[in-house]
């Protein structure tokens, strides 16, 4: 018969983790499945948000996990401009993800190592062959490559360091691009998670989605070497992230929409699609699900979609954004964007992070000298853009 729940979720991740915990905080007497291929919840990685980036109820939402948290602001590093910034940062390792979700939902929720092999609106058979029915089901797996959509990738590599003496890293540095950019937008991101140890990630906005993880250690290597940390790592992570600059969003959907199906997390859509950060937008989007959890299947799966396309239409600044960067900037150059953004007052940069820029927010950042030549920008802004698919091997 298999076993039968209210809710099931498919995909662990931080979406449909949280999508869980809200719902379990909201209705604590529906009973839930957060169904997850992996044998932990939110795979092997790390989340980060500003502080003001979240709601009171976001907030209170992300409160009982073990974060990292700062507070004596962040600060960005560039060739020609280096700025520390006020406002604190936070950070959430999967592994104290995983530990919390096993903590706060029902022993019977829990259902790791458990890929789907099929959905369907009444339930999703499993690869053991169990069939777990439920009465609405919750689409939260990862975001796929689609020849629906545009734009270029986010590539990164991060290393958890212990450093044999203090590194003197005190606050997070978003960006540090004063390193060499070598055909892409690259920068090193640090967050300081004790005197001796440090998170070092290496990131690149790049044309491509290749990763080159040797490559991408010896560059760490390099930067520890030349900031004279002698290091060694005790965990790592790699990704590699879309960054979205257009694209038909209906045609996206519809190639992944499976009938009486809620689509949302990543997949669905919701996604900062210029910085990528995920955690403002999955927090909010777990509440507002929670919210109408009661709707059934067939009232929830309307509900998310109609907020997928809002959210797709209320981001358009930010793929604008992207377009330019990626097709109109010189990759060695793109840095020239985020320096000259770096610039601009500091309550527009927060509300840029969370994707609640103002109208006013949007015609100051696009006022001014252009980093990028006009030309460019007027051949960037008719181009069509890349699919957002990975190169086949040669």
């Amino acid at each position: 018969m298999g076993r039968a729940f209210d809710i099931a979720i498919v995909g662990g991740g931080l979406a449909g983790g949280l999508t869980a915990l809200a719902i379990r905080r909201a209705h604590p007497t529906l009973s839930l499945a957060l169904i997850e291929a992996g044998e932990s919840y939110g795979g092997n990685h790390r989340w980060s948000w500003f502080e003001n980036d979240l709601s009171e109820a976001g907030a209170e939402l992300m409160a009982p996990f073990a974060m990292t948290a700062w507070s004596g602001g962040n600060e960005v590093r560039f060739p020609a401009h280096t700025r520390q910034l006020s406002a604190n940062y936070r950070s959430l390792d999967s592994r104290n993800f995983d530990t919390r979700l096993r903590r706060d939902l029902p022993q019977e929720a829990i259902l790791t190592g458990s890929r789907v092999t099929q959905l369907a609106a009444d339930g999703a058979e499993l690869v053991s062959g169990e069939k777990i029915r439920a009465g609405a089901v919750i689409d939260c797996r990862d975001a796929v490559p689609s020849p629906h959509l545009t734009g270029g990738w986010q590539v990164f590599l991060g290393q958890h360091l212990r450093t044999e003496r203090p590194h003197g890293i005190e606050r997070p540095v978003i960006m540090d691009a004063t390193v060499d950019q070598p055909g892409a937008y690259r920068f090193i991101y640090l967050l300081p998670m004790g005197p001796d140890e440090i998170f070092v990630e290496d990131t690149y906005y790049a044309d491509s989605a290749t990763l080159d993880p040797e490559l991408l250690r010896e560059r760490i290597t390099d930067y520890c070497r030349d900031k004279g940390w002698d290091a060694h790592v005790l965990h790592e992570e790699t990704g590699v992230l879309p960054v979205i600059t257009g694209g038909d969003f209906s045609a996206y959907r519809a190639s992944l929409e499976t009938p009486g199906v809620v689509l949302a997390g990543a997949r669905g859509g919701f996604v900062h699609p210029l910085t990528s950060y995920t955690m403002p937008v999955a927090v909010e989007n777990a509440l507002a699900i929670a919210g109408a959890a009661e709707m059934g299947g067939e009232g929830l799966t309307r509900f998310v979609s109609n907020r997928a396309d809002r959210h797709w239409r209320a981001t358009g600044f930010y793929r604008l954004l992207g377009k330019m960067l990626f097709d109109a900037a010189v990759p060695e150059e793109r840095y020239r964007v985020f320096e000259r953004f770096y610039r601009l007052p500091e309550p527009l940069i927060e509300r840029f992070y969370a994707a609640r820029s103002t109208g006013f927010d949007k015609v100051r950042i696009l006022s001014g000298k252009p980093p990028v030549p006009v030309s460019r920008a007027v051949t960037a802004l008719l181009g069509k853009g890349a699919p957002l698919v990975h190169e086949s091997p040669q």
